[in-house]
């Protein structure tokens, strides 16, 4: 049965843990250079392979004890809330996009695509994806939710990322993320105890 709840949730799990990442910083770069179509196709493939292959992990997750599988995504959450934590936005921008050759489809789609899927691979929220997809057991509404959130944020990058980093303050999305990972991983440590 697919589970609205679970997908919402996931959808905002990931979208705030992903907005204030590199990802959207490298779309944003790619897309103003390059034809935002092509830039985001490349992008949306690459997002489609991290989540499919966050959610293979959090299925072979389930496999482990109830409490013992509790425990671990509870502690995941939380250092996953220390990484954004110790994160400097700063830093993150100052990370530079590597420059497709040219304006052709798929060399700057596969641009996109290659930096994606290399800059997301055992990433902070490939980890949560699969983190909720050992939750929750319900990789379909896990994998929809994380596949769409990872979308939308691409498609801020690449279409209005300075925009919305000029009315959102990255500090502020950091620390909502921050929260909603702590929550969720009090939750879970919680029920591994009892």
């Amino acid at each position: 049965m697919f589970s609205l709840s679970v997908t919402a949730l996931t959808f905002g799990v990931i979208f705030l843990a992903e907005l204030p990442d590199k990802t959207a910083l490298a779309g944003l770069v790619l897309g103003t250079r390059y034809r935002a179509s092509y830039v985001y196709a490349g992008m949306a493939a690459a997002f489609l392979v991290h989540v499919v292959l966050a959610i293979a992990a959090g299925s072979v997750l389930t496999l482990l004890p109830h409490r013992i599988l509790r425990a671990l995504t509870g502690v995941l959450f939380l250092g996953g809330a220390a990484v954004l934590l110790l994160q400097n936005p700063d830093e993150q921008a100052a990370a530079k996009a590597r420059e497709p050759g040219g304006q052709n489809f798929w060399k700057v789609a596969g641009a996109g695509f290659t930096l994606i899927l290399a800059a997301e691979f055992g990433d902070l929220t490939q980890i949560l994806t699969a983190n909720l997809a050992a939750r929750y057991g319900e990789p379909l509404a896990v994998g929809t939710g994380a596949v769409l959130a990872l979308w939308v944020v691409g498609a801020l990058g690449v279409l209005g990322g300075r925009t919305l980093m000029r009315k959102v303050p990255l500090g502020l999305v950091t620390k909502a993320a921050v929260v909603v990972m702590l929550v969720l991983g009090a939750l879970s440590l919680f029920e591994a105890v009892v």
